[in-house]
C-alpha cells in the first residue's frame, strides 16, 4: 500500500485525521442494500485501508441496513485510538430498499442507538443529519426540528459532534445558529462544482468539507478530459479525480470507497499524486 500521509492533515471534530479516508457504502450489496456478496473480503478492505493509515471512516447504519457498520465492528473492533468514525441519520429502508425519511426525534434517537450498538460504541464521533427533504440532492427547507433532536442527543453524551450531509449554504449558515457543525457532506467534483463558495467559506472557518461520488454525472466530453489527463500522468481516471480534489482546498476530505483491495489501492495511491499546472488547468476547466 501506498503511504497516504501525503495527503495532509486536517481538523475533524477534535481530531486531526489523514484527508484521503474511505467510505463504506459499497460494502452493502447492490443498491446498498443486504449483505455483500463476499463478506471476507469486505472485512479484508476494511482492515487493509486501516493499514495503510486511513483514519477517518463513513458509514450508516441505513446501508444494508445495518450491514456496513457490522462488517465495521467485525473487522475493526476495538478499534485504533485515531479512528474517527463518522455516520449519518435520517432515513430508513422499506423491505424492497427503498430510501425512507425518517426524521422525526424519535426516528433520529433510534437511528443513533442502532449506530451505537452495531459499532459497537458508547459514543458517536461525528453524526451527519442527511437532509431527506429531497433524496438526490439538496433542497430549500427548515432542518431545525431534527438539528434541534440531534443537539439534545449530543447534551446527553451519545453524540460529539454534528455534521451536514446534502444541504444547502442557507441550511448550513441557519444549522449554525443551532450547534457548531463539524463538517459537511455534499456532492461535488470537477464537474459538479455548485458548492465553490460554500468550500471556501467552510475554509475560512476551519471547517472540513466532505465531498462524495468524485466521478458522478460527466458528461463523455468532461469524462474525456479527465481521462486524457489521466493517461498523461500514467493515473486512473479516479486517482486523477482525487488528486484535484485534494488540490482544490485544504478543508476538503475525501471518503473514496470500493469492495476491491486493488481499487482500494489505487485510490489510496491519489495521495501521491500531484497535479502539474498546466493539467490542473484544464481541469478547472472542464465544469
Amino acid at each position: 500500500m501506498s503511504s497516504i500521509n501525503k495527503s495532509g492533515h486536517y481538523q475533524l471534530g477534535h481530531r486531526q485525521v489523514l484527508r484521503l479516508g474511505y467510505g463504506a457504502m459499497q460494502l452493502a450489496g447492490p443498491g446498498v442494500f443486504g449483505p455483500p456478496k463476499d463478506p471476507a473480503m469486505a472485512v479484508r478492505v476494511l482492515r487493509a485501508a486501516v493499514a495503510a493509515g486511513v483514519n477517518h471512516l463513513d458509514t450508516a447504519d441505513f446501508y444494508g441496513p445495518h450491514v456496513t457498520n457490522q462488517l465495521i465492528k467485525q473487522a475493526l473492533h476495538p478499534y485504533p485510538d485515531d479512528l474517527c468514525i463518522v455516520t449519518k441519520v435520517s432515513a430508513r429502508r422499506d423491505d424492497k430498499g427503498a430510501w425512507i425519511p425518517a426524521f422525526s426525534a424519535q426516528d433520529l434517537a433510534l437511528a443513533v442507538e442502532e449506530n451505537l450498538r452495531h459499532l459497537g460504541l458508547d459514543v458517536l464521533e461525528v453524526v451527519n443529519l442527511r437532509s431527506m427533504l429531497d433524496i438526490h440532492q439538496p433542497k430549500e427547507g427548515s432542518l431545525e426540528a431534527p438539528l434541534t433532536a440531534l443537539a439534545e442527543l449530543k447534551q446527553r453524551g451519545l453524540i460529539r459532534h454534528i455534521g451536514l450531509s446534502n444541504v444547502t449554504p442557507t441550511q448550513v449558515a441557519d444549522a449554525q445558529k443551532i450547534t457548531p457543525i463539524a463538517c459537511v457532506q455534499n456532492l461535488y467534483n470537477l464537474a459538479h462544482r455548485t458548492d465553490d463558495a460554500l468550500i471556501d467559506r467552510l475554509a475560512a472557518q476551519g471547517i472540513p468539507y466532505v465531498p462524495f461520488f468524485p466521478l458522478g454525472g460527466f458528461t463523455p466530453l468532461q469524462s474525456k478530459v479527465l481521462d486524457e489527463v489521466a493517461q498523461r500522468l500514467q493515473a486512473t481516471s479516479m486517482q486523477v479525480a482525487l488528486a484535484w480534489l485534494l488540490q482544490r482546498s485544504a478543508n476538503i476530505l475525501l471518503i473514496p470507497g470500493t469492495s476491491s483491495l486493488a481499487h482500494l489501492e489505487q485510490n489510496l495511491a491519489a495521495a501521491e499524486l500531484t497535479l502539474p499546472p498546466a493539467e490542473l488547468q484544464l481541469l478547472n476547466g472542464v465544469a
